[in-house]
């Protein structure tokens, strides 16, 4: 996602000072479809979101990760799973994936 600082320095390279979009794609470190998609837009601020994430494998796990996150919340801070424990729960109730 794009800030709103990166959009205006591309836009004052471009319009302003007259810099070529190579050179914007050289100095800024981003790729040049989009800078030509800020140059091209008018728009000031850059958002894409997903409507729905595909969760392929961890997506019949997620309510019982769910509920085992919200169970640890409960606990004093020092006793709370970490990800690696979490992950060893997940694993003996049949999860066949990797870490997440």
């Amino acid at each position: 996602m794009l800030i709103v600082e990166t959009i205006a320095k591309i836009r004052r390279l471009y319009f302003v000072e007259k810099v070529k979009i190579k050179a914007i794609n050289r100095r800024l470190n981003l790729s040049r479809n989009t800078i030509r998609k800020v140059i091209h837009s008018g728009a000031t601020e850059h958002r894409y979101e997903r409507e729905h994430q595909p969760l392929p494998q961890l997506g019949e796990y997620v309510k019982r990760l769910d509920e085992l996150l919200e169970e640890d919340w409960q606990r004093p801070k020092k006793r709370r799973f970490t990800a690696k424990r979490l992950l060893e729960v997940l694993t003996s109730e049949g999860y066949s994936g990797c870490h997440f």
